[in-house]
């Protein structure tokens, strides 16, 4: 014991500083030590984004939705999890929930707040650096509580590390001020660009973009369209004229995005959703479907008659796909078009895709079961899907949703002009050149919204949440299945049969446009309530 106590009495000993990390003592006299601190709430971006696997265990949400289609009946991440909630949604739970993320949001939450506390508490930096890491901190953090508010509403709230291990959660209201107080703060503080080596990091056009998709989701319409008005007004931003770069990031579109490295971190998108011949019986894991075709007008804005294929027996009329939207061309794989220097068959017996009806194989290995593939998010030049992992960048927000954000604050607000102008920014610009929308109002404005935003942000993760803060998703999302066409070889060239995708009725119930509290957290938090819906 004597020993002991001279060993720990000796002052070399307790100064001595490690080697091999980073002291808590440390981290708060560098500017640079605390960079690196926070770099570690950056990928949160890519968790909660169509490449991570925090927003459906990896599946995409719009699997809960008509515009895509889970081959695999099995259960399981990109398989049968998507089909298993639209068919038995019984099965969600607090004790099951595959778009719960309330654990590991408020690990991250904790870590955040963890961060705040430390940086007021040790920094040695001046004040304008520790505003600039406060600001990065807050929008992490709103932006993990509306991962929360999102599913929940009101939650837990907590802002330092004083943890109350029974706390009650707060209102809806209380939750979202949070969020815009946080999102308030990171765009009084941030720079509207960063130069150098902090290049990509959150700016005030990221806080304030946020904020406008935040806001709608709290019914908040003029928070939000002040927010958005405020992105614009940067004059930093521009729609790119091609769609198919609208998403790829490192454009004048993007205000936030997470990018990916061939070493790592990466992600497998493209071998998930690969064709028919990619990569041996892998891909084709989910498939846009006919009622998402459906949706594209043609070049010239009008609506497209689709139900010469809806005949039964089906029709060796080809399609007008060469009549749709660019944007259509830029997002669905379909029968004869071009991928990867190839003419795409999506038919029974085609070799570059192939057709498979849903639920004759437990797996699509590659096959498509509408007659479709998903282009939106494929790098087209990635070609070697065993040797290597996908690098595609996520962007998280990109200017056209702000645009749609807005023309939805307006058209709640009242102001169908200024609404319509929103959309028509965005369908008519260059790259997509749509005829502009005029003279309409109330609900036809309002379904025109929809379908811009259905439309434009097809596949990034945003229609199965409208569906759900729109409150439609109980009329629109009950008794319905999605379709496709089976396409086979004929004397004529194809012969396309308007084929049932689900063969059983789809359901959404209405106590699930709140989710659970788990039954972990119930278990544990003596001071919490569960929500009505769901006692």
């Amino acid at each position: 014991m004597l020993g002991i106590v001279s060993l720990i009495g000796c002052d070399d000993l307790l100064e001595t500083t490690p080697t091999d990390r980073i002291s808590d003592k440390v981290v708060w006299e560098s500017a640079e030590n605390v960079a690196l601190y926070i770099n570690g709430f950056y990928p949160y971006i890519d968790r909660y984004g169509n490449f991570g696997n925090s927003q459906f265990s990896g599946s995409l949400t719009e699997g809960l939705t008509e515009t895509l289609k889970y081959g695999s009946y099995v259960p399981g991440s990109k398989a049968g999890d998507a089909n298993n909630y639209v068919f038995t949604p019984e099965v969600m739970s607090s004790t099951g929930n595959l778009l719960n993320t309330w654990g590991t949001t408020y690990e991250r939450i904790r870590r955040v707040n963890e961060f705040l506390v430390g940086l007021e508490t040790y920094s040695k930096l001046d004040e304008e650096a520790n505003k600039l890491f406060e600001g990065q901190a807050r929008f992490f953090r709103a932006f993990l509580y509306f991962q929360l508010a999102k599913r929940h509403g009101g939650v837990i709230l907590y802002t330092d590390m004083n943890l109350e291990k029974n706390k009650d959660r707060s209102s809806a209201e209380e939750t979202w001020n949070l969020i815009a107080d946080d999102l308030d703060f990171a765009a009084e503080t941030l720079p509207v660009v960063w130069s150098g080596d902090n290049a990509g990091r959150v700016t005030k056009g990221a806080a304030l973009a946020m904020k406008s998709r935040a806001m709608l989701y709290a019914e908040r319409w003029q928070a939000a369209k002040d927010a958005a008005d405020a992105v614009l007004e940067l004059d930093t931003y521009a729609l790119v004229d091609n769609y198919q770069d609208a998403w790829k990031g490192g454009n004048s579109e993007s205000l936030l995005e997470y990018n990916y490295l061939i070493t790592g971190p990466n992600h497998t998108f493209d071998k998930d959703y690969s064709t028919f011949g990619e990569i041996e019986n892998q891909g084709g894991s989910g498939v846009p479907t006919q009622e998402m075709v459906e949706s594209y007008e043609s070049k010239d804005g009008t609506v497209v008659d689709w139900s010469p294929w809806h005949v039964e027996g089906g029709t060796t009329a080809t399609p007008p796909y060469d009549q749709l939207d660019p944007r259509f061309h830029a997002t669905v794989i379909y029968n004869g078009s071009e991928w990867m220097g190839k003419t795409m068959e999506n038919s029974v017996d085609g070799t570059n895709g192939k057709y498979m009806g849903y639920r004759e194989d437990t797996y699509t290995k590659g096959r498509t079961v509408t007659g479709y593939y998903l282009r939106k998010f494929r790098d087209e030049e990635h070609t070697d899907l065993v040797t290597y992992l996908s690098t595609q960048t996520w962007v998280e927000i990109r200017l056209a949703e702000v645009y749609l954000n807005r023309a939805e604050a307006n058209y709640r607000l009242g102001n169908s002009g200024p609404a319509l102008a929103d959309i028509n920014a965005v369908r008519t610009r260059a790259g997509v050149g749509l005829p502009a929308l005029s003279g309409i109002t109330g609900d036809e404005l309002f379904a025109a919204i929809r379908k811009e935003r259905k439309i434009e942000l097809a596949y990034e993760g945003h229609l199965y949440w409208d569906m759900r803060r729109w409150k439609l998703a109980d009329d629109e999302y009950n008794n319905y299945r999605v379709h496709g066409l089976k396409i086979s070889k004929d004397p004529a060239g194809y012969l396309y049969e308007y084929v049932d995708c689900d063969l059983q009725d789809r359901k959404f119930l209405n106590k699930t446009y709140v989710f659970p509290i788990p039954y972990s957290e119930l278990a544990n938090n003596s001071a919490i309530e569960q929500y009505d819906e769901w006692k």
